[in-house]
């Protein structure tokens, strides 16, 4: 009988949470009729996040990055931010569509007539208010709430493991070989400092800036990251980069293969991420 009340109780909630409206990361005004049960995902972020608050069996399609957990990869691939496939977005008739605020798929599926909501995960914090958005949306606050407070408890984890180190290295982090990389700002920018390094880029060119490869000689880094195949290479053949001293020091940690994406992903695995670069900082 309590878990019969217990059933309607959550029932009754939904009942009053619906029609929700919300002002997704565009600006824009976003109303859902009721708790969604055919989701889209355009972000391997989102993706991670709606199947962590327990609704993957939502999800009808993702974008063609998203590959965690091991069940999506056998959903439709709709495209990615620069190659979308809206005409197979509309085909599986979703009753929301999270997207990427950059872009403008959005507008395409609005004509469609589907419910769209915009995405932008670039900050540490913006991990948790966006879980807790897709928890209001999927009518889930309660599960929002118990994974921010998970996330942030292993996060705590990995940072207790680097509180114990007697060094904070000078650290390079590098996104792609253009040069792009994160600045202090970033949500990655904040796993470099909990992981007890110092980011050699200044919050002053932004979250994502891309720089010219002389800065990093200068800043003389201890230890670079990368996250792209080929990266060591690319690294090591670079002019007057030999100066460098985690090249000369072999200080230089790549990850690929699954594990950039523990990085690059602000999401519900955000702290293993975080333990990648504690081992790269300051060893196993």
């Amino acid at each position: 009988m309590k878990r019969v009340w217990a059933v309607l109780s959550v029932l009754l909630a939904l009942a009053f949470a619906f029609p929700l409206t919300l002002t997704d990361d565009l600006g824009r005004t976003v109303t859902v009729k009721a708790p969604p049960k055919r989701i889209v995902t355009m972000l391997p972020s989102v993706t991670e996040t709606v199947c962590a608050l327990g609704a993957c069996d939502r999800i009808v399609a993702t974008d063609n990055y998203s590959d965690w957990p091991e069940r999506v990869k056998a959903l439709p691939k709709a495209g990615g931010l620069y190659n979308p496939n809206p005409e197979l977005i509309v085909s599986l008739k979703p009753d929301l569509v999270l997207v990427s605020k950059y872009g403008r798929l959005y507008e395409t599926l609005e004509r469609a007539g589907l419910t769209v909501y915009a995405v932008r995960t670039e900050t540490y914090e913006d991990i948790f208010r966006t879980t807790r958005t897709l928890g209001k949306l999927l009518g889930l606050e309660g599960q929002a709430e118990r994974l921010v407070a998970q996330i942030q408890r292993e996060v705590y984890q990995e940072e207790s493991r680097a509180a114990k180190a007697t060094t904070r290295p000078r650290v390079y982090y590098e996104i792609d070989p253009t040069p792009y990389t994160v600045g202090p700002e970033s949500f990655i920018g904040v796993l470099i400092q909990k992981a007890r390094g110092v980011n050699i880029i200044p919050k002053e060119l932004g979250l994502f800036p891309k720089i010219a490869p002389e800065f990093v000689v200068e800043k003389n880094p201890e230890v670079i990251v990368a996250t792209y195949p080929g990266a060591l290479e690319t690294i090591r053949a670079r002019p007057g980069w030999s100066r460098v001293k985690a090249v000369q020091t072999g200080r230089i940690c790549v990850f690929t293969g699954g594990q950039d994406s523990l990085l690059s992903r602000p999401g519900p695995r955000v702290a293993q991420g975080l333990r990648l670069l504690v081992d790269c900082f300051h060893g196993r």
